[in-house]
């Protein structure tokens, strides 16, 4: 069964990182996905994902979008096989050892924060 946004929120919401797995091939992805991008399987299963990881990459946004006060840091978190966007709290840089701390909700998005461990 495939994962739908609103599950995947409710879940983060709940303190949860949902994610699907390819039964074929064993890809993960960290967000809602309905066709596997590596070997097109439509059989992805939701799997639930490590809410500690290490940044892989990341940058601090000096100039923000409306709605938003900058600066902040975002990045992109590996959570084993699986890397998820979000919002970095503290000084965390790539290759810190984060985990899951919150929610951002604004402007009708949602994501994930991390800080560092």
């Amino acid at each position: 069964m495939s994962l739908s946004h609103a599950e995947w929120v409710d879940a983060l919401r709940d303190g949860d990182l949902l994610g699907v797995r390819c039964p074929d091939c064993g890809t993960i992805y960290g967000t809602p996905f309905a066709v596997c991008n590596e070997c097109g399987s439509q059989d992805v299963e939701t799997t639930e994902l490590p809410t500690a990881g290490e940044v892989y990459t990341e940058t601090t946004v000096e100039v923000s979008p409306v709605g938003f006060e900058a600066p902040y840091q975002v990045g992109i978190v590996q959570l084993d096989g699986a890397r998820v966007t979000g919002r970095l709290t503290g000084e965390v840089g790539i290759g810190d050892r984060v985990v899951l701390d919150g929610v951002l909700e604004a402007n009708d998005e949602v994501a994930p924060v991390f800080t560092a461990e």
